[in-house]
């Protein structure tokens, strides 16, 4: 590993790995690694596009 390239030390000291470690790896651990390139994608098809509003159906009424 080569700091600056695949991590680098965050302001409390704490290791971080970057998005170019992550690709090396190959896959996601589901830790929530905040350079996660697989997270991102997930976050982003999670969101509901303003098209697609579901109004939510009231019982009882």
């Amino acid at each position: 590993m080569k700091e600056g390239e695949d991590y680098y030390l965050n302001d409390s000291g704490l290791l971080v790995f970057t998005a170019t470690y992550h690709l090396k790896r190959g896959y996601c651990c589901k830790n929530g690694c905040m350079h996660c390139p697989w997270h991102q994608a997930q976050k982003k098809k999670k969101q509901p596009s303003n098209n697609n509003t579901i109004t939510p159906k009231i019982h009882g009424s």
